[in-house]
């Protein structure tokens, strides 16, 4: 046989096109062709290649060999395509049996010895295979994750020659079967928060709705601190969202199943780049905000970040989706995650601190906090002030406060009832269900509308309040927004420091 077809998956984003390698074996000179819009990476499989069959103790055709990638209109990268391509010439050669071949999907780059090396976007493939009906063969270290996407099946072969004598029968693989333990990442408890009672307050009704929050104060007053303790109150991430974390994490090679199950926590520094923090790049691939999608986006120091930059969060905010448009293609990205932001309050930071004094000038306060622009500070749902605690307090050992695990419970009973109200969090309602799901009556709905009035709140603004009020009320077990939740959802859209 001098023809044969084998069947990869290309990566596009958090796609995986399926990938046809046609080979063909003719007579004339000894060559070597490889044709598809290959990219530099798959050009030089064709040594790994050649060196990994002579060493699974195969013999390489000395014809003319061409390999043919379709579509010819997809760019072809990485590493990826080893295995398919030393299988198809296995194959037109005589060497190995095609009969498995159409029910089987092969990703892996080889090393010259013939061993199978693991490379970015195997569970995307994983999900593709699966809806095509087809067994996925991946090198043995990523097999664990891509075995999480429920119905697939995945061999896992640790070489070349071991996966052929998988292919003949002579030697099966077992599939590979999903782990059930899904470990909790050890986050840090909320019982080492000192004080801070109006902060630890908005910290759980953030975690109970989904709402982005804002936290605002002199340096050392627990800003940090109060961040790192939510994805340790929040409910687990369900199925659909563990495995897409896990797709994402693994374009970056990060292959660690027991993270795909803890919702993550991200923290940029101020310094990151717009194509870091949103994504981007000549190939486009995640950023931050995808990374942290149904978890945590944490930005310290929120001023000093680009005003470029936190201009770009406003899209991923609204729709929970980041589009990266280049000339040849559109890749679109999740990016539904939690926004923490800290800030001080003024250039020095000490902007209504008792125990040291501002240095700056009105001007100088009023440039500082220009830098976030009116828009994205709209997108935030609730402004809390923290303060410093006496060095007292500070130096008593914590053990009266509250921890993550009695707040946790809290915040997953007020969850479970708006899942089972709306289908969502609080913070993802449609603006045309919110007067259906807030119930508001004829006082309350008064009320929020004299105060929207007098604080100027945008219509966003406003939307944003009620979904609060939700929550607050979700998690008093009130079936419908009451006076006092109004109340406390309108003094979250307000930020004063001086006491």
């Amino acid at each position: 046989m001098d023809l044969s077809i084998v069947y990869s998956r290309a990566l596009t984003g958090l796609e995986a096109p399926c990938v046809r390698v046609e080979t063909h074996l003719s007579n004339g000179l000894p060559a070597f062709h490889i044709v598809g819009m290959p990219e530099t990476a798959v050009r030089e499989s064709k040594d790994r290649v050649r060196s990994a069959i002579l060493n699974s103790h195969f013999d390489f055709p000395d014809r003319r060999i061409t390999i043919n990638l379709a579509p010819a209109d997809l760019p072809k990268e990485g590493g990826r395509f080893d295995l398919p391509i030393a299988l198809g010439i296995l194959t037109a050669s005589g060497q190995v049996p095609d009969t498995a071949l159409a029910q089987h999907e092969f990703l892996g780059e080889l090393a010259l010895d013939g061993s199978l090396r693991p490379g970015p976007g195997t569970l995307s493939a994983a999900r593709a295979a699966m809806a095509s009906n087809r067994a996925l063969v991946v090198p043995a270290e990523a097999a664990p994750p891509a075995a999480q996407v429920p119905g697939s099946s995945i061999i896992a072969a640790p070489d070349l020659l071991s996966l052929c004598a998988h292919l003949n029968g002579s030697h099966l693989i077992a599939p590979t079967t999903a782990s059930n333990v899904k470990t909790r990442l050890a986050y840090p408890d909320l019982r080492d928060v000192i004080g801070q009672s109006a902060a630890r307050r908005a910290l759980e009704i953030a975690a109970s709705g989904g709402h982005n929050l804002l936290l605002c104060g002199p340096p050392g007053t627990g800003k940090t601190l109060l961040a790192s303790r939510l994805p340790g109150i929040l409910p687990p991430a369900t199925a659909e969202e563990a495995l897409t974390g896990l797709a994402l994490r693994d374009i970056y090679h990060n292959n660690e199943t027991a993270q795909g199950f803890s919702r993550p926590f991200r923290s940029p520094h101020h310094t990151a780049s717009a194509s870091a923090l949103v994504g981007g790049g000549s190939k486009p691939r995640p950023g931050e905000v995808s990374l942290a999608h149904a978890g945590v986006l944490f930005l310290d120091e929120l001023p000093e970040f680009s005003r470029h930059n936190l201009e770009a969060l406003r899209e991923p905010l609204e729709s929970g989706e980041i589009s990266i448009s280049r000339a040849r293609q559109k890749i679109t990205y999740p990016a539904r995650f939690q926004l923490i932001a800290a800030m001080n309050p003024c250039p020095c930071g000490y902007l209504g601190d008792p125990q040291r004094n501002c240095r700056c000038t009105p001007t100088q306060i009023q440039r500082y906090g220009a830098r976030i622009s009116g828009p994205l500070l709209d997108r935030i749902d609730m402004y809390v002030a923290v303060y410093r605690i006496p060095p007292r307090d500070l130096l008593r050992p914590a053990t009266q406060a509250e921890t993550s695990a009695a707040v946790r419970a809290r915040v997953l009973r007020s969850r479970e009832q708006q899942l089972q109200r709306q289908g969502v969090a609080n913070s993802q309602l449609k603006p045309e269900v919110l007067a259906d799901i807030c119930l508001l009556g004829k006082k309350e709905e008064s009320e929020l509308s004299l105060a929207a009035q007098g604080m100027q709140l945008s219509g966003r603004g406003l939307h944003r309040t009620l979904r609060v009020a939700r929550t607050i009320a979700d998690l008093a077990g009130e079936k419908a927004v009451q006076s006092e939740h109004i109340s406390e959802a309108l003094a979250y859209r307000t930020l004063n420091l001086q006491q």
